[in-house]
């Protein structure tokens, strides 16, 4: 159901995206240790924890443009890194990293802690804890949230396709995490951006020593978010795609959907549920393959939400292909090479014996991106050039440079990058 869109409307359908973002950042205290005091931000709808206590992750809202997002996303930042300077216990930040800083030991992370009728969450964390370890719940990252606004939605839909709007909606999402999937790898090479642990993650009582990982995002490699075994999904309808889901749950092998982890999901409003996904339908995409980015007090650079917004479209332009097994099989694969820090080992496959550098990869679709784009101006063409360029010169990958910058002393440097972000988002010092 790939859109047939005329040159003239393309910045109709850039201006149709809706955004949220979920940032996860741990919270740490002055020499860099995890923090272990309470969750200070109770009863907040915008600021809750992911696994651990001192894991804060901030929620944004629906926003019509990538700048609302950011917009909101710095405001929130603000009120968070504020609130932790006043703390009575002492002043606390967040970790600028995707990978954390000194781990004295797993019983250094604390797991989120809830009560009363919340419960039920610290207990599923402990599940998970004892699955997965708790080491690896520590990286934290961003998901971005898009989808296309209703309204634009329905003023698209084709009255005469046989299907409701729902269906066609529906079917639409389907067809874009199908796309999504296929191009994680593009998104984890451009957006990679954790390439450096403190021993002390390695080997508890060692710290101090910055360790270059082979990976450059070590939470999107083969030793990150991944379950114990390979998913496969049936994108044939939402019913399907749920039930496989399901069957997972069915057979032990995940407790909850929840437990999925996988670069894409599809979400309805409210209840985080298969029945309310297949009951409600899609409302949105999430792309959770987002490391921290520290060279941004945000977290991440709007010039990659700006090309996420223009990727996705790109992708729903685009003709829909298979998607069965062996496609998903080698998605997962490319994505898990994408994640390497050393790029001239990062093979993509595109078809059946067609394996080509991940640097010729990302040229051949981003030089795509830019024909589809040419008439939709100046912002679009940057927008993809900035992408470009960290393919043309590997070393302006986001991972090379807080190799660079970072690799000799990356707890130390980390800490007063948190927080010199801190004063600059408090108007406490530099700008």
């Amino acid at each position: 159901m790939a859109f047939n869109i005329a040159p003239h409307e393309l910045n109709d359908y850039l201006a149709a995206g809706e955004f949220g973002i979920e940032k996860e950042s741990l919270r740490i205290n002055e020499s860099g240790n995890l923090s272990h005091t309470p969750h200070p931000f109770k009863g907040d709808e915008h600021i809750d924890r992911d696994f651990c206590e001192n894991q804060v992750e901030i929620i944004t809202g629906v926003h019509s443009s990538v700048k609302g997002v950011a917009d909101e996303l710095y405001s929130l930042q603000k009120e968070v890194t504020g609130k932790l300077l006043t703390l009575p216990t002492g002043k606390e930040y967040l970790w600028a990293f995707s990978n954390p800083p000194y781990v004295n030991g797993e019983e250094d992370i604390p797991v989120a802690s809830f009560e009363g009728r919340l419960k039920g969450k610290e207990i599923y964390r402990n599940y998970l804890a004892g699955k997965y370890g708790k080491k690896k719940m520590l990286f934290s990252g961003i998901h971005v949230n898009f989808s296309l606004s209703e309204d634009f939605l329905k003023s698209k839909y084709p009255k005469d396709a046989g299907i409701s709007f729902d269906e066609y909606k529906n079917s639409l999402y389907l067809e874009l995490a199908e796309k999504v999937t296929k191009y994680s790898w593009l998104i984890v090479y451009l957006t990679a951006a954790s390439p450096l642990f403190d021993s002390s993650y390695y080997e508890c009582g060692i710290s101090g020593s910055s360790v270059l990982s082979k990976y450059a995002s070590p939470r999107c490699s083969e030793e990150g978010y991944w379950n114990n075994f390979v998913p496969y999904f049936d994108f044939t309808s939402l019913k399907t795609y749920a039930d496989s889901i399901q069957s997972y749950i069915d057979s032990g092998q995940l407790r909850a959907a929840s437990e999925l982890y996988y670069p894409i999901r599809l979400k309805a409003k409210g209840d985080n549920s298969l029945e309310n996904l297949v009951s409600g339908g899609v409302s949105h995409i999430e792309l959770r393959m987002f490391d921290l980015n520290p060279l941004s007090p945000i977290g991440i650079d709007v010039r990659d939400l700006d090309f996420i917004n223009v990727l996705l479209l790109y992708l729903l332009t685009t003709n829909k292909e298979p998607f069965g097994f062996a496609e998903q099989a080698v998605s997962i694969r490319n994505m898990k090479r994408a994640a390497l820090y050393d790029e001239s080992k990062i093979i993509i496959e595109r078809g059946w014996y067609d394996c080509v550098s991940v640097n010729r990869a990302a040229r051949t679709v981003l030089t795509d991106i830019k024909k589809a784009f040419v008439f939709a101006g100046k912002k679009v063409a940057d927008t993809v050039d900035y992408q470009l360029e960290k393919v043309i010169d590997p070393l302006k990958r986001y991972a090379k440079i807080v190799s660079n910058e970072y690799g000799n002393g990356y707890v130390a440097k980390g800490i007063e990058l948190s927080k010199r972000y801190s004063r600059q988002l408090n108007g406490k010092g530099e700008q």
